[in-house]
């Protein structure tokens, strides 16, 4: 126990986590975070990843008499506090229990459901902002990772890695488009739009390309800078590198993204390119996606993001269109252009890195899914899904006029629909196999005998190999 708590004052940092903080204070005063946490009572466990290490992004809630105890030992007025601390003030059912008053309790939380991305702090900024060298973990989200002072990219404080942040001082180009974000947010905020929700849906279409990249011949730039945050060379280990340092990487396309989608003359292309009130297909050759490209810094990208028809950018357009066709759906979904579907949502550095993890205890389960099946025929595969709904959503309108026209339409649509999603399902059970999953497991999900699927894939000459 400390016996002159206060004596040694222990600023604050802003956004940092509560948890953070008593670490912080327990180096102060030379004392284990075990030692000086002992001086709550707590309520749970504190989490842990699956291995058995403790999590960086472990957030903690403290009562009123906790809170008190806290101030005190770092020597900081509680206002001062509840500015620095997000998660300061926050209650929890099991930090109330009425029979215990005065008791100093506290309870664990997992850092992202209490306020938001977790991120380690800059150890350079820390230091010169405290006069003590350590680790901090605060709470920012990812358009605002980037230590411009240090040239830094601050990673998620989340996944089971080793490391805290990325080298971006050769990347000036990373370290500019969280400037240049400040004025998209401001944009955004006067086109009515949520900033956090514009910027999301602008990482999930990145993402998405991030995967697809891989094959793509044409890319020079995302190469590049994985090899220089990877110190030189991501070679070594390109899958690992590829999942830590995306983020980072991509940030300058996902804000030129982000201002794309908020550019009243880029929706009107996509007007444009939907027929303008004549309804047609989207052009693989469009003008939006061309001119997507080449604000991108990539001019031979447009057919491809075109040609991606389950992705998010492709539900992105589609909610234009149906907004300047007055043909909305139901709130929160079709007449929302900022809606981000949960399928659409890009996987965390964290669960990559749990997936990952799994795969290489156990090969050719089944979970490395984008690794072993080609980017073309994921691509197919969405088309074909994203056709299927496109169909769908239109036959919501054939509801009126003669009972024969009315059935003949919807019949045909639905025939049409259910040939596309035929067609995604066997490419998927061919693609499961040739990605290693035994073809008895696959024949089990897909509903139909061993001897059945393995005589289609022979007759479409597509069996794996041995």
């Amino acid at each position: 126990m400390i016996r002159n708590p206060g004596l040694l004052r222990t600023s604050p940092l802003q956004g940092e986590t509560t948890s953070s903080l008593i670490c912080r204070i327990a180096s102060r005063y030379g004392l284990e975070a075990k030692a000086l946490r002992s001086c709550w009572r707590w309520r749970n466990h504190q989490p842990k990843h699956e291995g058995g290490t403790c999590r960086a992004d472990a957030e903690v809630l403290l009562n009123a008499a906790g809170r008190q105890l806290l101030a005190g030992l770092c020597g900081v007025e509680e206002g001062v506090l509840a500015e620095a601390l997000p998660s300061w003030g926050r209650e929890d059912a099991r930090l109330l229990p009425a029979e215990e008053g005065g008791v100093l309790a506290a309870a664990w939380r997992i850092g992202g459901t209490v306020a938001g991305p977790v991120a380690f702090g800059c150890r350079l900024c820390t230091a010169r902002r405290t006069g003590a060298a350590g680790r901090a973990v605060l709470y920012a989200p990812r358009w605002n990772r980037v230590c411009a002072r240090h040239a830094r990219w601050l990673l998620d404080a989340d996944a089971d890695q080793p490391h805290e942040h990325l080298d971006v001082r050769r990347l000036p180009e990373v370290v500019a488009a969280q400037r240049r974000w400040a004025g998209v947010a401001r944009r955004a905020v006067r086109a009515g739009a949520e900033p956090e929700r514009v910027f999301a849906l602008a990482q999930a279409v990145v993402a998405r390309w991030w995967e697809q990249a891989l094959h793509w011949e044409r890319e020079k730039v995302w190469p590049r800078r994985l090899h220089q945050v990877a110190g030189g060379d991501a070679g070594g280990d390109l899958g690992w590198w590829r999942i830590v340092g995306r983020d980072a990487v991509v940030f300058p396309e996902v804000v030129a993204v982000a201002d794309v989608l908020l550019d009243p003359a880029m929706a009107r292309l996509v007007w444009v390119d939907s027929g303008a009130g004549q309804p047609r297909v989207l052009p693989v050759d469009g003008l939006f996606c061309r001119r997507l490209g080449e604000r991108v810094g990539r001019e031979w990208l447009g057919p491809l993001a075109a040609a991606d028809h389950g992705g998010p950018l492709i539900a992105w357009m589609g909610s234009v269109i149906r907004l300047r066709r007055g043909a909305g759906g139901p709130v929160g979904y079709d007449n929302d252009s900022w809606w981000l579907r949960r399928e659409h949502q890009p996987v965390t550095m964290a669960g990559q890195l749990r997936v990952l993890g799994k795969e290489k205890r156990a090969p050719g389960s089944g979970t490395m899914w984008r690794a072993v099946v080609p980017a073309e025929q994921r691509m197919r595969i969405g088309s074909l899904l994203g056709s299927a709904e496109e169909q769908l959503l239109q036959l919501r309108g054939v509801q009126s006029g003669p009972t024969a026209e009315v059935a003949r339409q919807l019949l045909q649509g639905l025939g049409h629909s259910a040939g596309l999603v035929e067609a995604a399902w066997k490419r998927t059970a061919v693609a499961a196999v040739n990605g290693g999953a035994p073809l008895e497991e696959v024949a089990r999900w897909a509903d139909m005998s061993p001897g059945t699927l393995r005589s289609m894939l022979t007759a479409g000459g597509q069996e794996e190999d041995g």
